[in-house]
């Protein structure tokens, strides 16, 4: 078990935490997008600021997250990005992909 859990939180914002990783990714993958389909928030924030450690799986979920919300037409931002999953991204060229608003 990877502590992993991704959750809705008091204002509407998804909630990243633990460790993300090939584990952990699947079941986090059909939460987020569960959560983001029956939210009645008009924007989807997506909080990492409780990601541990995180493997190209985070930046896949991200991305996912993006589309799943771009799906439901609600602008998507992310918020504190860990330093792992930065580094990832500026390897991948995502990094303005993921700054976007």
């Amino acid at each position: 078990m990877t502590g992993s859990a991704v959750r809705l939180g008091d204002a509407g914002e998804l909630l990243l935490s633990g460790v993300l990783d090939y584990r952990s990714g699947p079941d986090l993958r059909k939460q987020g997008q569960a959560l983001i389909q029956s939210s009645s928030a008009p924007t989807v924030v997506v909080d990492c600021s409780a990601v541990t450690k995180s493997s190209s799986v985070g930046l896949s979920l991200l991305l996912c997250f993006m589309r799943d919300a771009e799906a439901a037409k609600k602008p998507v931002s992310i918020r504190a990005l860990p330093e792992d999953m930065r580094e990832i991204a500026e390897v991948s060229g995502l990094t303005e992909l993921l700054a976007h608003p």
